[in-house]
């Protein structure tokens, strides 16, 4: 597997309700190429200091500081971990819990101290795809392999991965007829393919639970059309990379793989701008970062689109109600927060890509 580790909607949510008198979130752009590593940890060190200052500046307790620096001194110091990055670096840290994640994206580099976690970057992880699992069938084989960002893809090694087409049906070969039974000719082919996939589905089960990456299938007919037929998998993406896999590397199955994701975060930007439209015609969508607030709290936000570099600070009130510029915590964030914990959908995009042009954008459940 790749050094990556993306979070998913839950961790992320879980994450919104942590609270600490001292929270500090550190995010810094990173390379793979070993050969950067060492410049990464200076940032990175960098950065340590910027946090604990500020963590002193809202009056943190001595205790809470050391605590909070060892944990950041003991990563600093790790070459092991240090060695294996991917084009993103979180590290979220308080005096008795410390987390991080190697993202694929290439984010700001940020420093934030308060009571919580800092954590409207990650949702750009979930929100534009640059990971996902290539499965690659054919009747001769099958193989899964990982994508992540302009990294080089790496096959995973699958327990109860049927071999090929035959040996998942207990044959040397699926096209010849049988003096006696029911599966004979292109009918016994048909249901001898069902069997591989099947074999296959429940084989990926292991390693794909819990999982929110999307799947490609790359394979032909009728074997496409029987593995999305039988597929349990929730993730499974509409388009596939078509051609014979056996006679396609990893590395081909990764450049397809990637436009493939390119467009499907089109299309689905493209679907909230025009639902976004629709919506504002019916009094049920907002620009307006008060406005969003006050919906956020009663949970009428459906879908939430929020800037993941804006750094506006702020506190919402318990009645929904805003203070721009007060506190250290992002105002957005805390939007962000209050929408996950009422079931919303929430997205991380940049500026230019959000409907309205605005630092977020809210499509409602009802008028509010």
């Amino acid at each position: 597997m790749l050094p990556v580790d993306i979070p998913s909607r839950q961790e992320i949510q879980n994450l919104t309700e942590f609270r600490a008198a001292a929270v500090l979130s550190i995010y810094l752009p990173t390379s793979p190429l070993t050969q950067e590593t060492q410049h990464d940890r200076l940032v990175f060190k960098n950065q340590i200091r910027e946090g604990l200052a500020k963590l002193e500046l809202i009056g943190v307790g001595s205790d809470d500081l050391r605590a909070i620096s060892d944990a950041l001194e003991e990563i600093e110091e790790d070459d092991e971990f240090w060695r294996f990055q991917a084009h993103s670096l979180a590290v979220l840290v308080a005096p008795e819990k410390t987390i991080t994640f190697r993202l694929p994206h290439a984010l700001s580099a940020r420093v934030e101290a308060s009571d919580r976690f800092f954590v409207k970057p990650l949702l750009r992880a979930i929100t534009t795809p640059r990971s996902a699992f290539v499965l690659a069938l054919s009747q001769g084989g099958v193989r899964l392999v990982e994508v992540t960002g302009d990294l080089p893809a790496v096959e995973i090694k699958v327990a109860g991965l049927p071999k090929d087409v035959a040996s998942a049906a207990g044959k040397t070969s699926i096209l010849g007829r049988e003096a006696k039974g029911r599966l004979q000719g292109s009918e016994g082919q048909k249901v001898r393919l069902g069997m591989f996939c099947r074999e296959i589905d429940r084989a990926l089960r292991t390693i794909l639970a819990g999982s929110e990456l999307p799947l490609i299938l790359a394979a032909v007919q009728p074997l496409d059309a029987i593995y999305r037929s039988i597929n349990s998998y929730p993730h499974l993406v509409g388009e596939s990379i078509g051609g014979n896999s056996d006679e396609t590397t990893d590395a081909d199955l990764a450049q397809a793989s990637r436009s493939i994701l390119d467009r499907v975060h089109d299309e689905e930007l493209k679907s909230l701008h025009d639902l976004f439209a629709q919506r504002s015609s019916e009094g049920r969508s907002t620009s307006d970062v008060a406005h969003a607030a006050r919906a956020a709290t009663f949970g009428a936000i459906s879908t939430l689109i929020v800037d993941i570099d804006d750094e506006e600070t702020g506190i919402v009130h318990e009645n929904g109600s805003i203070e721009i510029g007060v506190g250290s915590h992002g105002l957005l964030d805390q939007i962000a927060a209050l929408a996950l914990a009422t079931g919303a959908r929430v997205l991380g995009e940049r500026r230019q890509d959000i409907p309205g042009g605005g630092s977020l954008a809210a499509i409602l459940r009802y008028p509010f």
